[in-house]
């Protein structure tokens, strides 16, 4: 009797389609471990406890937090002590001493990508690839007016004299300094009111501007997300994790001592 040969079901199936069938369980697994990780970094907070005297019970000063689709940055009200504090700035060719100044704005970032990309239309390959892997930190500082509150890039944040202390103190720890002080990148600002700094730390895709604020943030007293990289996650994991009274501002800024 003739035998009969076992079919091989997987012979049936073309082979374009096979490999179309490889991709897309690749690129599923591939998605669903990005949003478990996202979903963790921002459901987790950090720092997981958190004492109820740490919450604000003195409002010292309102700060603002300024983002765009990849950075964000923290804009710091001045008054006499904040200047005080930064006065070193002069030394990158800012002007502290303008009439119109009512914000310092900090930002943390890569030295290639940050220095050398002031709009999208300037994005070259090799900064991109700099900040993909390691690149030397820069501290960018620009000087700002009054800055409009009801702008959906403009988050209010509320904290008191002793976490106001610790993000100053926070800020200046990220600038390096050598022996005559905060080192300027003369030449590398974008404009007449900004200027870059060498920054400490080493920036990459996955701890960049974005973790440095929400450090900056917890060192004020908040608490956010455990990995925030991109500024839609440390909205969310803000909103998520403090108190709905820090972000309840009005519309205009509170009175800073002189």
């Amino acid at each position: 009797m003739p035998r009969h040969r076992r079919t091989n079901s997987r012979a049936l199936i073309p082979t374009d389609h096979r490999v179309l069938a490889k991709a897309f369980k690749a690129l599923s697994t591939l998605a669903l471990f990005v949003l478990v990780i996202v979903t963790t970094g921002i459901l987790v907070p950090r720092p997981i406890w958190v004492s109820a005297a740490s919450k604000p019970v003195d409002w010292r000063s309102r700060i603002l937090v300024l983002s765009n689709p990849i950075h964000t940055d923290i804009a710091i009200p001045v008054d006499g002590d904040v200047l005080a504090q930064f006065g070193f700035l002069s030394t990158g060719g800012l002007d502290l001493d303008n009439p119109n100044l009512r914000y310092l704005i900090f930002g943390w970032g890569g030295r290639a990508f940050y220095t050398q990309t002031p709009t999208w239309a300037d994005l070259k390959t090799v900064p991109v690839l700099k900040s993909l892997t390691l690149d030397r930190a820069v501290m960018h500082v620009e000087l700002a007016g009054d800055i409009p509150f009801d702008r959906p890039e403009v988050s209010i944040i509320d904290i008191d004299a002793a976490g106001f202390d610790r993000l100053l103190t926070f800020i200046r720890g990220s600038f390096t300094v050598g022996e005559n002080g905060p080192i300027p990148l003369l030449g590398s600002a974008y404009g007449h009111h900004d200027a870059f700094f060498e920054g400490e730390g080493y920036f990459n895709v996955l701890a960049g501007c974005n973790t440095w604020t929400a450090a900056a943030l917890r060192h004020a007293g908040l608490t956010s997300g455990w990995w925030t990289v991109l500024p839609w996650m440390l909205r969310v994991s803000l909103w998520l994790h403090n108190d709905p009274a820090v972000f309840a501002a009005p519309r205009q800024p509170v009175a800073q001592p002189g």
